[in-house]
């Protein structure tokens, strides 16, 4: 066992003592020593029942034999950070989550771990940390939250509070009814209710078999996830006493398997970034172009908000992964899970789902899948759009760009009314690099869909989107702004032509325009300069690759 490192041995006399200081008995030093990674928090809804989590992990840990120790890992809400400078501080804290439990698990010299999680950028980092370190380890995801209610109505987070602004200022809603949906939309504990990044990657990750059957979207109010939670502890040890590791679950199957369950769900676009990330740590060979294909060839089977009417609590009661699964059997390859089954033995099991939620193969709500990856003259390296979110109206988008050099010029002049159909809002500066931290934009968007204008205005960005962003909205456009990206170089009035059927991003100048207007273009200096941001915008790497920290980067003197 690695525990042994600090455990046998004369010469560990020091760090046993350490250990019994700790409280650990003299029969349990020789049991394999498990560390509970938990993302607690009380400022994260998805994270507030954690400590209740930790209790049910530990129970399973010890029941399995073996010896628990919980460790804090940073959790960052990107609801709260949204829209303002808390946002470049979003994905960067992905690297934080992954380092962070290389270095404690390192440095303890677990036997495995049990890695607590639910939002946004937590999930991949702790996804990232196991691939690298490929220890024995099982995630457990908190889970969904209910949904709210007003008077009847079902709410979701974002349609029902973000998208509630833009109805607010467009005269649609009251006062007294835009008070009642920000106490009503979020009624209690758990990751926002539609398939935005959190439940995409909760899902996910099950689909990957990094968490057992039913994990994905049991809801983080019931006692089916302290159940979970207890099978995950005992489930490790015996991934410990088999030596599976995350690289042996997380292979080039497994993560094809993932893709084709984001395709068949319409999840969010930021599953591109996270995938490529974890993909990289697994050692698995994983692009852009991957995505495509896959999407090309998976229709879209549910369809859940925003770009739906469906909630995670109605994919749960229709028999949530597992039955995702079994509807996709034929389409899916084998690979092993943590839970000791096979992929294709869990989807085999499933005897029922509900196919108002879950549509068939020959049946679906679309043919093609949730994300799409665009090329073009302003993308060389692709842009991504969760085109599930698409009306097919604007599929097609010809507009005039307006450039705003980042999100709060942007969101300003949205709010002054000074946005036009047909426009194309460009928001620039806003990548890895040049955010840094390559913001979310649903503040713009979901102004944009709420004064009614989603199926009339387009918006693309080298920044990202939320999960819950819809309307035609390309993000992840590569080369970035700050790296001279073609998306530096528009101005005012230019003719953009977005046509994701044919996966195509243009802009109407000729290159050798876009030629003379490089020679003119000048670097533009870093927004922060000190601090872990400043550090991170010196190592990141593009969109395109999954936006992860490069260490080669310092060679280059960037």
């Amino acid at each position: 066992m690695r525990s042994e490192n600090i455990k046998k041995g004369i010469e560990k006399t020091p760090h046993r003592a350490l250990l019994y200081a700790t409280g650990v008995s003299s029969r349990a030093i020789d049991k394999p020593f498990v560390g509970i990674a938990s993302s607690f928090s009380d400022i994260v809804p998805g994270h507030i029942t954690m400590r209740d989590m930790e209790r049910f992990i530990e129970r399973g840990v010890e029941a399995g034999g073996g010896y628990p120790f919980v460790f804090g890992i940073p959790s960052i809400c990107d609801g709260l950070a949204m829209g303002h400078s808390g946002m470049k501080y979003s994905l960067p804290s992905r690297e934080l989550v992954a380092d962070s439990i290389e270095s404690v698990a390192g440095a303890h010299c677990f036997d495995g771990l049990v890695l607590l999680t639910n939002c946004d950028k937590i999930t991949p980092g702790m996804l990232m940390a196991a691939a690298r370190l490929n220890i024995p380890a099982i995630v457990v995801t908190v889970g969904p939250m209910l949904s709210g209610r007003y008077r009847m109505d079902r709410l979701s987070y974002v349609r029902d509070s973000f998208e509630a602004v833009g109805e607010f200022i467009k005269g649609k809603i009251s006062k007294e009814k835009l008070c009642s949906l920000e106490i009503e939309a979020c009624p209690g504990p758990g990751s926002c209710q539609g398939l935005y990044t959190a439940n995409t990657m909760a899902c996910l990750t099950e689909a990957m078999g990094m968490s057992l059957p039913g994990a994905g979207s049991a809801l983080a109010i019931s006692s089916k996830k302290r159940r979970i939670a207890y099978e995950s502890g005992e489930k490790v040890v015996e991934l410990i006493k088999n030596n599976t590791c995350p690289r042996d679950i997380m292979v080039r199957s497994a993560f094809e398997n993932a893709i084709k369950v984001d395709m068949a769900m319409g999840g969010s676009t930021n599953t591109v970034l996270h995938l490529l990330a974890i993909a990289r740590e697994a050692k698995v060979n994983l692009s852009l172009r991957d995505f495509d294909e896959i999407g090309r060839n998976t229709p879209q089977l549910v369809s859940l908000r925003p770009g739906g009417e469906h909630f995670m609590e109605d994919l749960e009661w229709a028999g949530g992964i597992p039955a995702v699964l079994h509807v996709m059997q034929n389409h899916l390859s084998d690979s092993p899970t943590a839970s000791g089954q096979n992929i294709l033995r869990i989807a085999k099991k499933v005897s029922w789902h509900n196919e108002d939620v879950i549509k068939s193969w020959d049946n679906p709500y679309k043919k093609e899948g949730g994300i799409a990856i665009l090329y073009g003259s302003l993308a060389p390296e692709g842009a991504v759009v969760k085109q599930s979110a698409v009306a097919d109206s604007v599929k097609r988008f010809r507009g005039k760009a307006r450039v705003f050099n980042g999100e709060e010029e942007a969101v300003k002049a949205i709010f002054e009314g000074k946005i036009q159909k047909e426009d194309v809002i460009v928001i620039r500066y806003e990548g890895p690099r040049g955010g840094p931290g390559m913001r979310e934009m649903l503040s713009p968007t979901a102004t944009v869909a709420g004064m009614g204008l989603s199926d009339s205005v387009a918006l693309i960005t080298d920044g990202r989107f939320s999960g819950g962003t819809r309307g035609p909205c390309i993000g992840h456009i590569s080369p970035e702004a700050a790296a001279g990206g073609p998306i530096a170089l528009l101005e005012d009035g230019d003719i953009i032509q977005i046509d994701i059927p044919a996966r195509k991003i243009d802009v109407e100048l000729s290159t050798s325009k876009l030629e003379e207007r490089k020679k003119r273009w000048q670097k533009v200096s870093p927004r922060i300069k000190e601090g872990y941001l400043a550090r991170y915008s010196i190592l990141v790497g593009s969109a395109s690759e999954g936006a992860i920290m490069q260490t080669n980067l310092i060679k280059t003197g960037r």
